[in-house]
C-alpha cells in the first residue's frame, strides 16, 4: 500500500486550481482541518509523483489521472492532468486518445488495459472481476502495481469530490 506522506513544501494543488487565496474564508476553513489538506496533498505527491514509481510509470499515472478527470467532467482537473501528461512526454495524439477512449489508436495494449480498468473503477467499481485483474496482469502489471492503480483511482475520485466542495465554497464567498 502506498502511504501518503504529509507535504509541507509542495504547493497545494487544489488551492491553486480553485484560486483559494491565503487568508480568504475558504483558506480559513481549510486551516481548521490542516491535516486533511496536508494529507490530501501528500497523497497527490505519493501517488502521482513518487520518488520510485515502481511498475506504474509517471506517464501511466498521468494517463490514469487525465482519464479520471475527463470521466468526471472536471474541466480544471482535466486541464491540470492534460498539462502534466504532456510535460511527461505525451503527444497530442496520445492525449486525444486518452480523452476519447475507447476510440484511440495511439495507445499500446498496456495503456488500453489501464484505461479500461480506470473506466471500470471510476464508473462501476463493483463490476470489477478477476478477469479484469487478469487483463492487467497479462499486460505486465504485478499485484503491487494493480493495488497502486486502484489507490490512484480512488484518490482521484476523492480529489474530484473535494475539488467540487471547495469550488462551491470559493464561489459562495467571491
Amino acid at each position: 500500500m502506498t502511504q501518503a506522506q504529509p507535504s509541507s513544501t509542495a504547493p497545494d494543488i487544489l488551492d491553486q486550481l480553485i484560486g483559494i487565496q491565503p487568508g480568504s474564508a475558504p483558506a480559513e476553513l481549510r486551516a481548521q482541518r490542516a491535516d486533511v489538506a496536508r494529507y490530501t496533498q501528500g497523497s497527490y505527491d505519493a501517488l502521482l509523483a513518487p520518488a520510485d514509481p515502481a511498475g506504474v510509470s509517471l506517464v501511466e499515472r498521468a494517463l490514469i489521472a487525465l482519464r479520471v478527470a475527463k470521466l468526471t467532467a472536471n474541466a480544471a482537473l482535466t486541464e491540470h492532468y492534460r498539462q502534466r501528461f504532456q510535460t511527461l512526454g505525451a503527444t497530442t495524439a496520445m492525449i486525444t486518445a486518452v480523452e476519447q477512449f475507447p476510440a484511440g489508436s495511439a495507445l499500446t495494449a498496456r495503456e488500453v488495459a489501464l484505461l479500461r480498468h480506470t473506466d471500470l473503477l471510476t464508473n462501476e467499481p463493483r463490476a470489477a472481476t478477476q478477469a479484469d485483474i487478469a487483463a492487467l496482469t497479462a499486460n505486465g502489471l504485478s499485484a503491487r502495481d494493480i493495488v497502486t492503480i486502484a489507490q490512484l483511482i480512488a484518490f482521484l475520485s476523492f480529489q474530484v469530490r473535494v475539488f467540487a466542495g471547495l469550488q462551491l465554497l470559493q464561489e459562495a464567498v467571491v
